[in-house]
């Protein structure tokens, strides 16, 4: 152990001298033997046991216990200077990236709004037609099972009416993409010039 009289007098108050006094009459009063690094006794007073904190830190920080941190070194995030009950959930949903934690029925409601986009990115009417299906499929099941949660509302899609719906989305967006500018005309002179080798 160091020779720094402050530590030595720190180690003292706290219990935990490294060189006890032998000359002394065990206190009865005083905590078991057993429960040396356990801590500081009861009873004793803040400071001591904020210098006892300060030194568990140092420690710490001593073996590397701090050092690897996820934010060592960066700013705190937002998140960390709101009250939010949920916190350690969303942060375990962010850092694990979980996705589809939602009910059955919010999932489906969910996709059904974005199915529509879903489908014009698709380029055959076979894979429209098997995407129906499968999103049928999946709302049918949703009904059958009774596992608590909001209700399923939402409805099953027609093939056939999706498959024309989505060629008429396809049409009018072919319609609307700019036709091509017509070929510039050249006159009379330029081909004269051109065969004669560009002068």
């Amino acid at each position: 152990m160091s020779d720094d009289p402050r530590r030595r007098a720190a180690h003292y108050r706290l219990g935990d001298d490294p060189a006890p006094d032998t000359s002394r009459a065990p206190d009865p009063d005083a905590a078991d033997e057993g429960d040396e690094g356990a801590g500081p006794a009861r009873g004793r007073r803040p400071e001591d046991q904020a210098l006892y904190v300060d030194g568990q830190i140092r420690a710490a920080i001593a073996r590397g216990d701090f050092d690897d941190l996820p934010l060592a070194g960066k700013p705190l995030p937002p998140r960390v200077f709101r009250h939010d009950p949920d916190w350690w959930l969303k942060q375990l949903i962010e850092r694990e990236n979980v996705s589809g934690v939602l009910p059955p029925a919010l999932a489906l409601r969910k996709e059904d709004a974005e199915l529509d986009d879903l489908l014009d990115s698709t380029g055959s009417e076979e894979r429209v037609r098997e995407m129906l299906a499968d999103f049928n499929r999946r709302v049918v099941e949703a009904r059958r099972q009774l596992q608590g949660g909001p209700p399923v509302i939402t409805p099953t899609r027609d093939v056939d009416d999706e498959v024309r719906a989505w060629r008429e989305r396809l049409r009018r967006r072919a319609a609307a993409r700019p036709s091509p500018p017509p070929p510039r005309r050249v006159s009379w002179r330029d081909r004269l010039r051109a065969r004669r080798g560009g002068a």
